[in-house]
């Protein structure tokens, strides 16, 4: 079952919670991103939420956590990457006033994903099954 939550909350953050930060005028709307910039915002959020929606399915109804985990783990290591090879590109999580979204001294995108990543990872450790000794 701690699987199953730990996916969960999982996708309630990279399918609900990220569109709804981002679907504004500092993401979608902004005025300052060029329209290509934005047709690219718009497919991120539809395609991860989708794959949102296909985790739901496979972990509550099909009962397959492994896929499911595989491709929360994708979805989440992507964002993570990303912010890690943020200098190589250019890229900032900060708005273009120079604000940033931060908890406890760390931006909510690394703290809200990095606990989520983790949480998929230790689940799966903590919880494997183990072959039965003959």
């Amino acid at each position: 079952m701690i699987k199953k939550i730990a996916i969960t909350f999982s996708v309630i953050l990279y399918a609900i919670v990220v569109p709804f930060l981002d679907i504004n005028e500092t993401h979608v709307w902004n005025p300052d991103w060029t329209p290509h910039a934005r047709i690219h915002e718009v497919w991120q959020l539809v395609t991860n939420s989708s794959i949102g929606v296909l985790c739901l399915w496979l972990v509550w109804y099909k009962k397959e956590v492994r896929l499911s985990t595989l491709l929360s783990l994708i979805v989440m290591g992507g964002f993570l990457l990303a912010f890690f090879l943020k200098d190589g590109y250019g890229g900032s999580m900060k708005y273009l006033d120079g604000s940033e979204k931060i908890v406890l001294g760390i931006n909510i995108g690394i703290l809200g994903f990095g606990i989520a990543f983790l949480f998929l990872i230790l689940s799966h450790v903590f919880t494997r099954r183990q072959k039965p000794k003959f």
